[in-house]
């Protein structure tokens, strides 16, 4: 019987594992058909865009824009909101259409440095989490509980 306790604690936690490496990534086209361009609503397009999604880390980011028109780098939150390209994440990105892969969770500022485009509302600001599912329930640390 307690041999077969611990195949089930095992084969619970192997499952869970496995589960979690599963996790499919999902693809956001930021913008949908739009693309990533100078919005028609200013600033507030990005936002509403992205106020029904939900971004966690492994998800991708698809900006959508011919190469030459615009561009898309990283930038902190200060630099988002004075639309400043001077303190990048990474490389400003010029080639397009280009993916984004998002790998850690917490806030993510994008923009474009192209001419006024940023001043304009082409810039997106999103909140990526570490997991798409809840929390697995943690296993019992009760000191009574022999296996």
């Amino acid at each position: 019987m307690e041999s077969q306790k611990k195949m089930i604690v095992v084969f619970g936690l192997v499952a869970a594992v496995f589960l979690q490496c599963v996790a499919v990534e999902t693809s956001h086209v930021v913008g949908d058909s739009v693309g990533w361009t100078i919005p028609q609503n200013g600033a507030q397009e990005y936002v509403t865009w992205a106020s029904d999604k939900k971004f966690v880390v492994g998800d991708v980011l698809v900006f959508s824009f011919a190469t030459g028109t615009h561009d898309v780098v990283e930038v902190p939150k200060a630099s988002f909101d004075s639309c400043s390209s001077t303190n990048p994440i990474g490389s400003t990105i010029t080639t397009g259409p280009t993916n984004i892969t998002l790998t850690s969770s917490g806030e993510h500022y994008y923009i474009c440095t192209f001419g006024l485009h940023c001043e304009s509302g082409q810039k997106l600001a999103i909140t990526v989490s570490a997991s798409a599912s809840p929390s697995a329930p943690s296993l019992s640390t009760n000191p009574d509980d022999t296996y």
